[in-house]
């Protein structure tokens, strides 16, 4: 028995690439089983296996006792004495078993048992193996096909291409090799089960870093890849280093590294852009081959841009049935809308939209008169605290004020007026009003028509900040306090 136990565990370490720990495990497993099947419990069963485990043995654990009442478990006093004379009662007695005694039923129950941790150990040591390779290129031989999936032999198992995942270009014959991406491993109840792709992005990142060296080094690395599986992909790529171009390491001399690429994919377009940190660079890379005169931005919140290319260049950027532009969106992530010269001519942009488009990643702080003082450029803190103090709060404000009003500001001294003007002046166009001509009698005489004189508005100063204010005002515009004027009668 025991060079028949060797052989039968040597074949099933080499052939069913088992461990010989597990074969083992099994073995006990199964004679376990056959000896429930006869005495109904194996809570007693003892395995043991020699020094060199080429031979086992099964015995059953019995308690000597003055009286049994369970032959299974207990053996009478007189019994053990003959087995063993030192035992004595309540000792336990290990009783051999011979296997030869198990029925028919009880060996079928062990070979049932057998086959089904073989069958679990094989699982199980596969699922190891192959649930680590999640994400790698695997390669194997076409089997069978059925609904469309195509069953691949990969070895020691069976590998799945479903219909979904197989690319439109590709077309295959019995014994034919297919190269394929490990996207899923699962337990099935006939065993298990890997699922195979060739329209994963993933599976054209791994496809590159076999053929770019520079990818594989992280040299130059792949920002993101989108396709259209059979049709056309994208792919951003940026160097870590300034000497080394992103796109020249991946189409390499002549174009040979891509072409290897194709020709793995049978032929599907793939086009390779340099990855930028500005929107407007990387929208304009994403729709190569297209030549893009400028991009707007249209919305930043929404992630709208605006793409402008000529007339010639319109429908390659486009693509067919819109393939290019789709796949530009997906890779730069925002809502690109192509326009031909003449098509952006037209458009109505709004002044929000013109001043995101220019300004949106500019270093200049747009301003207006209606924007705090605290955004004019170049202000300090000091400056717009006092004038906050005397309630002048928005740019509009400030520029309606004269240097006498701006004196009259607690705490404004010559030099912050000094600085207030060239700051003013950087930010906005001031254009100063030609002084007023006052027509004399004598102008007016030579006139043919006279002109009707308006009466002037007497003005006077606000008593609080020295601000401009007329006989017609009940608060100041400046620093809002209320006024009234009183007349005195004159001796």
């Amino acid at each position: 028995m025991s060079a028949e136990m060797a052989e039968a565990i040597r074949q099933l370490v080499q052939e069913k690439g088992i461990d010989e720990d597990l074969v083992l495990r099994m073995i006990e497993d199964t004679l376990k089983a056959a000896y429930k099947r006869k005495y109904g419990t194996n809570d007693n069963a003892v395995v043991t296996f020699n020094e060199t485990r080429t031979d086992v043995s099964i015995y059953s654990r019995k308690t000597i006792v003055d009286g049994v009442y369970n032959p299974v478990i207990e053996i009478e006093l007189e019994e053990a004495l003959a087995l063993d004379p030192e035992c004595e009662l309540g000792d336990e007695l290990l009783i051999e078993v011979d296997p030869r005694e198990f029925d028919r039923i009880s060996v079928q129950s062990a070979k049932q048992t057998a086959h089904q941790s073989i069958r679990d150990i094989q699982k199980d040591s596969l699922h190891s193996e192959y649930k680590d390779k999640v994400g790698e290129i695997i390669i194997g031989y076409y089997q069978r096909e059925r609904n469309g999936n195509i069953y691949v032999d990969l070895g020691k198992v069976e590998g799945i291409l479903p219909k979904k995942f197989q690319s439109p270009r590709e077309t295959y014959r019995p014994n034919d090799r297919i190269k394929a991406l490990i996207t899923e491993v699962k337990k099935a109840p006939s065993g298990l089960q890997i699922v195979l792709s060739r329209t994963d992005p993933d599976f054209v990142r791994r496809i590159l870093e076999l053929e770019v060296p520079e990818i594989y080094d992280k040299t130059v690395e792949i920002h993101k890849i989108v396709r259209e599986p059979g049709y056309r992909t994208k792919v951003a790529v940026f160097s870590n280093r300034d000497d080394v171009d992103p796109v020249g390491a991946c189409v390499g001399l002549k174009g040979v590294r891509i072409q290897a690429v194709i020709r793995e994919l049978e032929g599907e377009k793939i086009d390779v852009l340099k990855y930028d940190e500005d929107p407007r660079v990387f929208i304009r890379n994403a729709l190569s081959p297209a030549e893009v005169n400028e991009v707007v931005i249209m919305d930043e919140a929404k992630r709208s841009a605006l793409a402008v290319v000529s007339e010639p260049q319109f429908s390659l950027a486009i693509g067919k049935q819109g393939l290019n532009v789709r796949l530009a969106n997906r890779l730069a992530d925002w809502s690109i809308d192509v326009k031909t010269d003449e098509q952006f001519a037209e458009m109505d942009i709004t002044a929000d939209s013109r001043k995101a488009a220019n300004d949106l990643f500019s270093d200049e702080v747009f301003v207006d008169e209606e924007s705090s003082i605290a955004d004019l450029p170049g202000i300090t803190d000091e400056i717009a605290a006092l004038l906050s103090q005397g309630n002048i709060l928005k740019i509009g404000d400030l520029l309606a004020l004269g240097e006498e009003q701006l004196s009259a500001i607690s705490g404004i001294t010559e030099e912050h007026i000094t600085l207030l003007g060239k700051l003013m002046r950087d930010s906005f166009d001031i254009v100063e009003e030609e002084p007023e001509v006052i027509e004399t009698s004598d102008s007016v005489a030579e006139s043919e028509t006279p002109v009707e004189e308006s009466p002037a508005v007497e003005e006077y100063e606000c008593p609080e900040c020295g601000g401009r204010i007329t006989i017609d005002m009940t608060t100041c515009p400046n620093c809002g306090i209320g006024l009234s004027f009183e007349y005195e009668d004159e001796e």
